[in-house]
């Protein structure tokens, strides 16, 4: 199967080491990895500080980047959830009103540039899958020959249980990891308080919301803390950093790529 990485732009610039472990991970298990180098952002952060058409033109991008891939993969819930939902919903806004400016001519070249955009999304959208749910559900594999000798704790970040309803995926992954000592995280379900912007906004809030994720992660006695984005991955780190907790952070794709050879 020819998989193409949409690697996202948190991982890019801030943790190399996740796109390198889902390429390594995914050729274990037979695929054949491509790295589209036109990629960008997915949008989700334009469209979610109130620039839709800037997130819109990131969405038409990504849908003629990624148009001729059997697969995307996307090691992020939150950016996957954005391009599964968000992209659709674009796709069918209403155009802008017309400003006096533009001609007939303009206003048709508009149209069938929204109409070939909603095709592209047709088309690409389905085609889209966060990592966890690309190995249970399109390779139909949960033991992919990981061995990590750890006691580790899992937090299911808002986006891949609200939005992409991973459900137990990822658990089921980290479940068949040799070695690996699962441990539950109390109130997993209850959000880090990172919120992408929401952090920056309301910091008080996100702090308080973040102690408390914290306070959790720590009475579990796990050494890792492992997540499905960097994002919520690096809030609470900081967090656990400052408080000297010894507890580290890891995205699942580094602990599935990781194995006894590595040692």
């Amino acid at each position: 199967m020819r998989v193409a990485l949409f690697v996202t732009c948190v991982n890019d610039a801030l943790f190399p080491g996740t796109g390198r472990a889902t390429v390594t991970l995914l050729r274990r298990l037979g695929c054949d990895v491509t790295f589209p180098t036109a990629q960008t952002c997915c949008g989700q952060m334009h469209l979610n500080t109130g620039y839709p058409e800037e997130g819109g033109r990131l969405a038409r991008h990504f849908t003629d980047v990624f148009a001729d891939c059997d697969a995307v993969v996307v090691p992020s819930g939150s950016c996957a959830a954005m391009i599964r939902e968000q992209y659709v919903r674009l796709a069918r806004a209403p155009a802008s009103p017309a400003s006096p400016e533009r001609t007939a001519s303009s206003e048709r070249v508009a149209f069938a540039e929204r109409v070939a955009f909603a095709e592209r999304v047709a088309e690409t959208v389905p085609r889209v899958h966060e990592l966890s749910e690309f190995l249970v559900d399109v390779l139909g594999v949960t033991d992919v020959g990981a061995y990590f000798p750890h006691r580790v704790t899992y937090h299911p970040t808002c986006h891949s249980l609200r939005g992409l309803r991973l459900g137990d995926r990822p658990l089921r992954l980290l479940e068949q990891v040799r070695g690996l000592d699962l441990v539950p995280l109390p109130a997993a379900d209850e959000c880090c308080g990172f919120g992408g912007t929401f952090a920056v906004k309301n910091p008080a809030v996100s702090a308080a919301m973040c102690a408390d994720k914290a306070h959790n992660v720590t009475a579990t006695g796990a050494e890792v803390l492992c997540a499905a984005d960097n994002s919520c991955l690096m809030h609470i780190g900081g967090t656990l950093g400052r408080q000297r907790t010894g507890v580290r952070t890891m995205h699942l794709a580094e602990i599935l790529a990781a194995t006894e050879a590595a040692r």
